[in-house]
């Protein structure tokens, strides 16, 4: 099995990001896709440990979770059932999705698309409108290039818990940012394993994601920055979309 870069990172992710207020962005995606007129049945591609999937199938959505990362997809299963949920979670890569059914919204939040290269994008759009209805949502944020260039690059970032302590250190490129990520775990007898990954977040331009939706016969119904405060300015867009 191939290593993913959020492989180490699979049982602690929801506990280090424990300040992003995962319920009020699940209430985000739920008001904005009944504003949508969204169906019922949705995806989320890229769902991690499914935090938004267990939140839209507590308010009665039917969702699939899909990840790369099959420790993810482990922990995801387990919390999911932990709350009586039944949601399935499948193993799935944006740049080659294929679905055994058709969706009516597609998820994609949190950076998804941050780790497909510019040229990718116009296949993987492709693939969400095939595994979407005719007028399914596909909705996916980035992060904008001004977070990527002047928040995440040249910096470092650390995070010590009792269990746990997360480092990483960023470096820029033309393109992209390469994080150098290092997780050390407290074990039973109270030694510390370490584990290292590196993660590319490349930087996307917004031209360039609207002509990649156009190609793959998307419309743009909105652009919004995070939480649905304006774009200008925000670290996170997010494309409200729906397929022709």
């Amino acid at each position: 099995m191939t290593t993913q870069p959020y492989d180490p990172l699979a049982k602690w992710f929801e506990f280090l990001n424990d300040d992003c207020d995962y319920p009020k962005w699940s209430q985000y995606f739920i008001a904005g896709l009944a504003r949508l007129g969204a169906g019922r049945r949705g995806l989320e591609l890229g769902c991690g440990s499914g935090a938004f999937c267990r939140a839209l199938a507590r308010q009665g959505y039917a969702m699939t979770g899909a990840d790369c990362s099959e420790r993810m997809l482990t922990v995801a299963a387990q919390r999911a059932a932990e709350e009586g949920l039944a949601i399935p979670f499948v193993r799935a890569d944006a740049r080659r999705l294929r679905t055994p059914q058709k969706y009516d919204f597609i998820l994609s939040p949190n950076d998804c698309f941050n780790y497909l290269r510019p040229a990718e994008l116009p296949a993987a759009f492709s693939h969400v409108a095939a595994s979407l209805v005719r007028g399914g949502i596909f909705w996916f944020d980035v992060s904008a290039p001004c977070k990527l260039r002047e928040k995440v690059a040249n910096n470092m970032f650390a995070d010590d818990r009792d269990e746990v302590t997360y480092l990483a250190f960023s470096y820029l490129f033309a393109d992209r940012v390469e994080l150098d990520v290092t997780l050390f775990e407290r074990e039973a007898d109270g030694r510390f394993s370490r584990t290292d990954a590196r993660h590319v977040q490349y930087i996307h331009g917004e031209e360039a994601l609207l002509s990649a939706l156009a190609a793959a016969h998307f419309e743009v119904c909105a652009v919004e920055g995070h939480l649905g405060a304006p774009k200008e300015g925000s670290d996170r867009w997010n494309f409200l979309c729906k397929r022709a």
